[in-house]
């Protein structure tokens, strides 16, 4: 977990800053209808990140493994991103998941292996470690979507 931790701080730290650094005009273009724009793409990893924070929180206590399943078209329209400013969305999105750092270094290394159910349908239990594991690749991912060439990274 140690390994996860550095590495979601190093990006945290660098990405905040080269985000911060795209012009609005380009940051907030959406290049369809339906598709969401860079700041879109950031609000989504916000929401990705706090619904992953309920996960590494709620994991560690509940006794029967918590369902939490993550509507991310939803939670991109109800928080209204697009709206917002950027600098703002910027912000929220580092202080979420410096949150997800602290609560992953308080973490007893004993809780790693409890689990979550993230599916919407059928049952599919993840560790709390695979969990910040996999949540570090899908950061990338879509940081790659924000930033083309940051990562050499291919997420399913």
């Amino acid at each position: 977990m140690e390994k996860t931790i550095k590495e979601l701080q190093q990006i945290i730290d660098t990405f905040s800053q080269k985000i911060s650094a795209i012009p609005e005009a380009e940051f907030s273009a959406k290049h369809a209808p339906n598709k969401w724009s860079k700041k879109e793409v950031l609000g989504h990893l916000t929401d990705s990140a706090q619904n992953n924070l309920r996960r590494f929180i709620c994991g560690q206590y509940e006794t029967t493994p918590p369902k939490i399943v993550y509507e991310q078209d939803f939670w991109v329209q109800a928080n209204g991103y697009q709206e917002k400013r950027s600098s703002d969305v910027i912000l929220l999105w580092r202080l979420v998941n410096d949150q997800i750092c602290s609560v992953l270094q308080t973490m007893p290394a004993s809780n790693y292996n409890r689990m979550c159910d993230t599916s919407k349908q059928t049952e599919q239990f993840h560790s709390l470690q695979w969990l910040a594991e996999d949540y570090v690749k899908h950061l990338k991912h879509h940081l790659n979507q924000i930033i083309p060439g940051s990562y050499d990274i291919i997420y399913q």
